[in-house]
């Protein structure tokens, strides 16, 4: 039965009229191969045109069976920056379990046109319906009436908020099962009325320089707004809550599966608490999984869990299975330590039979501390440090003890409880008063709870900080702080730690200097406990939970050097001053049993030269990169650099350099302040950066001092080469260094590499750009299909005398093409710009040239073939 207010039927021709006015595309067929005796999957590709605007979204249909078979549907919408590709498996798996699933790209991403409107109801939502109105056409799909499929929708974070908000803009979503999304967007990226700058830059600040003209303009002028003030204006909060799921709170009636992450500084657990209170006030069933991930670490070890519980979801309320187990309707999932045989977290699962909120059964702990002054340094810098996006093994770590957090001295407030007499494990959002005073009348603070052990080490939970503005504070005003939402056990002998800091790396600060004047308002803090949350067994072994803290810390040092080390070869003396020499290299991945990445290449690089490594597309040149820098091991042969065998983690490595698939930049730092946080965090020490001889190579002058959103595209790619460069590496790796430069700065680049190498130093650089690399590079290898076709100095490639470029009078043809590549002695035939480059293999040219009259073909003129691009053409048409 339906679980929400009946509705108005549609009339068969309303629906029809419909699907053919509002959606119109053509598809493909495709049937995925059946597994262990699973029934195969037929998938439909089709593009779907939306009416009004004209935007066409990009989408897969998948069934199986019957297709006259009707079942409930279940639309899948991807996170942000994804597509619908990223969920074929999940979607897939369902299509097996008995549904018919749609799965599409949201606008603005991958293949679907149109602009990101950020789950803009008149554009996302509205497509959202639209899809709804496909499927109620289709066959395979079971009708609760005319033009009203039966629909649950899932997707995580910016998928997320898409199945909240479709659920209260379109009465026909039967259920939904949201995950690691948000409630109310302005709260998340404004929380305390403060600018999560960090997490906003992953969204608009960073990538293409024109990533910002993919948004439908208002909402980039929006971002650009904000980043500029450093502070959010009542025009921005009220454009991001009118797209969140917040402003149709009391219009979703349909049985809810609310899954957040306990590790998640961009949309935290009070989000779904929110979200959970409202559903629940309309009347419709709601459970609430807090599972160990999000946007910080992401959710690998839960994700079949998820999706198994997603099922179950919907097999209770849309296939009416009332048989169906939905579980509880509160659980988490706890850390239980480490597994010593793969290093990796154990997981148990703690529940309750209703979801006790963030304020459940609150006890008091007493705090201690006078009133304490503290300063905002000019500029916000430096700041501390709690949650960075990028940076989640801190994060996935703090659970176990460990992380990265970080309070500068002279820039917080400190206040600590004596130490506890017993265990408390905090379920919740710990809430504490305090009094503010700020010398400007306003104040921005970052507050914090720590775990501070018997030895003095303090560890964040989840690496979480609540940030808040406080404003009319010239003469102190007294503020209640919600800590952030956690599930965490302060131990015996422990004592919990408050800090209040005037800065945080994730989050904008007043640029203006102020001091501020912070003191306990009552002395207690309050802590929710949630008792009837119960941890239930692990199923192993009782010694695996006595194990000592001494194996926990050697089992976490395991997991960040390495689970297995095997022993390396010893080092080459004779090799010791070749940069690289990679020996038969083989890789062949799982799922491609008769095809190999790469197979049986060997090349040598010597010192001064800069190496292009040329390919088309799936040559394997990625693959040959990733295993030169110890990133994934090879099946066969080996690499090795300056005569030492490279492993994962091998100390030769920290003579390479790399830039590979761009850089990712902190925007509102400048450029100097991004190079000196990337270098700490490597841990070597400061002078072995060599970072002015690095900058002066790269050239880029004053605009060093620069915040790196100010950066042209060109900028950006040079601060990443030198960040590359730090440390002057004897090897240097650059992959497409030139994407997105125009002809001058190309050129700019072309010398970076150019003065580079000119120092004894190697440069291997993978382009597209044939021009490029053959004024730059001074040797070439060449692969194709996992194969070496050639390697040497580019002289050499291009005037190869078995490469002949042969004049046709009228231009070649396809025709000519075939019947000189069917002579015995030649390798291949391809048509250039200039005639027909001709390679040899076996045939002289004399003889050439006789075959050519024989066959009556217009001779203009042979001769040796210069041009890198013919060459590498001439290459690649002659692969077996």
């Amino acid at each position: 039965m339906k679980l929400r207010p009946p509705r108005q039927r549609r009339t068969r021709l309303a629906a029809a009229g419909a699907a053919l006015a509002v959606l119109a595309g053509t598809g493909t067929w495709t049937v995925a191969a059946a597994t262990r005796g699973d029934p195969p999957v037929h998938r439909e590709d089709r593009s779907l045109t939306m009416s009004g605007d004209g935007v066409r979204l990009d989408t897969s249909f998948f069934t199986t069976g019957d297709a006259g078979r009707r079942r409930p549907a279940v639309l899948l919408a991807h996170g942000f920056g994804g597509s619908k590709d990223d969920l074929r498996g999940r979607a897939e798996d369902l299509a097996r379990s008995g549904y018919a699933v749609l799965t599409w790209t949201a606008r603005g991403f991958g293949k679907s046109t149109g602009r990101i409107g950020l789950n803009d109801p008149d554009h996302e939502i509205a497509d959202v319906g639209r899809l709804i109105d496909w499927l109620a056409a289709r066959p395979e799909v079971r009708l609760d009436a005319e033009g009203d499929p039966r629909v649950g929708i899932a997707g995580a974070s910016y998928g997320g908020a898409a199945a909240l908000l479709a659920a209260g803009h379109d009465k026909r979503v039967d259920a939904i099962a949201p995950s690691i999304t948000y409630w109310n967007l302005a709260d998340s990226l404004f929380p305390g009325d403060v600018f999560k700058k960090l997490w906003a830059g992953v969204f608009f600040g960073t990538g293409s320089a024109n990533r910002c003209g993919r948004f439908e303009p208002a909402v980039c002028a929006m971002y650009e707004r904000v980043a500029t003030a450093g502070r959010p204006d009542d025009e921005a909060r009220e454009l991001l809550a009118r797209r969140s799921p917040s402003a149709v709170a009391d219009r979703i009636k349909v049985p809810t599966l609310l899954v957040q992450g306990q590790s998640d500084s961009l949309f935290p657990l009070d989000q779904a608490d929110r979200a959970a209170d409202a559903i629940r006030r309309n009347g419709a069933p709601v459970a609430v999984d807090w599972i160990a991930g999000g946007h910080d670490t992401g959710s690998g070890e839960e994700d079949d869990r998820v999706a198994e519980r997603t099922r179950a979801w919907f097999d209770r309320y849309l296939k009416d299975d009332e048989d169906t187990g939905t579980g509880p309707a509160f659980r988490i999932s706890r850390t239980g330590g480490l597994d010593t045989t793969d290093g990796r977290q154990r997981l148990r699962g703690a529940s309750g039979d209703r979801y006790p909120g963030l304020r459940n059964a609150p006890r008091t702990v007493a705090l201690t501390g006078r009133e304490q002054r503290f300063g905002n340094p000019a500029g916000g810098s430096p700041p501390s440090v709690s949650a960075v996006p990028g940076l989640g093994a801190a994060a996935r770590l703090s659970g176990l003890g460990l992380g990265l957090a970080l309070d500068v001295p002279g820039r917080y407030a400190r206040f600590d409880s004596p130490r506890l007499t017993e265990g408390v494990r905090v379920t919740g959002t710990p809430v504490v008063k305090v009094k503010v005073a700020s010398d400007s009348g306003e104040a921005t603070l970052f507050a914090k709870l720590y775990d501070v052990g018997p030895d003095g080490k303090q560890q964040l939970p989840g690496q979480l900080v609540a940030p808040l503005r406080v404003s009319d504070a010239e003469d102190g005003r007294t503020v209640e702080v919600r800590l952030p939402a956690v599930d965490h056990t302060f131990e015996a002998g422990h004592r919990m730690r408050l800090v209040v800091s005037a800065t945080d790396l994730g989050y904008a600060s007043p640029a203006a200097p102020a001091t501020y004047t912070v003191a306990l308002a009552d002395g207690g803090l309050s802590v929710p406990t949630a008792p009837g949350v119960t941890t239930g067994s692990a199923g192993l072994p009782w010694w695996t939970w006595g194990l000592p803290a001494a194996g926990a810390v050697v089992a976490v040092a395991l997991l960040l050097t390495g689970r297995r080390r095997t022993s390396a070869p010893a080092p080459d003396p004779a090799l010791a001053d070749v940069p690289l020499q990679i020996s038969g290299l083989t890789k062949r991945y799982a799922k491609s049993h008769d095809r190999y990445a790469v197979r049986d290449v060997s090349f040598r690089v010597e010192r001064g030269q800069v190496l292009g490594l040329l390919g088309p597309n799936g040559a394997g040149k990625t693959t040959t990169l990733r295993m030169l820098m110890g990133l994934i091991r090879p099946d066969g042969g080996e690499v090795r650099v300056f005569g030492h065998a490279v492993r994962p983690g091998a100390p030769v490595l920290s003579r390479v350099g790399a830039f590979v698939e761009g850089a990712g930049f902190l925007p509102h730092l400048s450029g100097r302040a991004n190079l000196d946080l990337y270098w700490r965090a490597t841990g070597r020490p400061a002078e072995d950066a060599h970072a002015e001889e690095a900058l002066e190579i790269a050239g880029l002058g004053s605009a060093l001092d620069r915040a790196v959103r100010t950066y042209s595209q060109g900028m950006r790619q040079r601060l990443a080469i030198a960040q590359a460069m730090l440390g002057l590496p004897d090897l240097l790796i650059l992959d497409e260094p030139t994407n997105g430069l125009d002809p001058p700065q190309i050129r700019e680049m072309r010398e970076v590499m150019i003065r580079y190498a000119a120092g004894g130093r190697t440069v291997i650089v993978s382009s597209h750009l044939l021009a490029e690399v053959e004024q730059s590079c001074t040797h070439l290898v060449v692969m194709d299909r996992g194969r070496l076709l050639t390697a040497g100095p580019v002289d050499g490639i291009t005037g190869s005398g078995d490469t002949l470029l042969v004049g046709v009078a009228g231009g070649a043809t396809d025709a000519v093409a075939e019947k000189v590549t069917a002579l015995p002695g030649v390798a291949s035939a391809v048509r250039g710009d200039e005639g027909l480059l001709v390679r040899l293999d076996g045939m002289t040219t004399p003889e050439l040239l006789v075959e050519l009259v024989r066959l009556e073909i217009p001779v203009t003129g042979v001769g040796p073939q210069r041009r890198l691009e013919d060459a590498f053409l001439t290459l690649i048409g002659g692969t077996p």
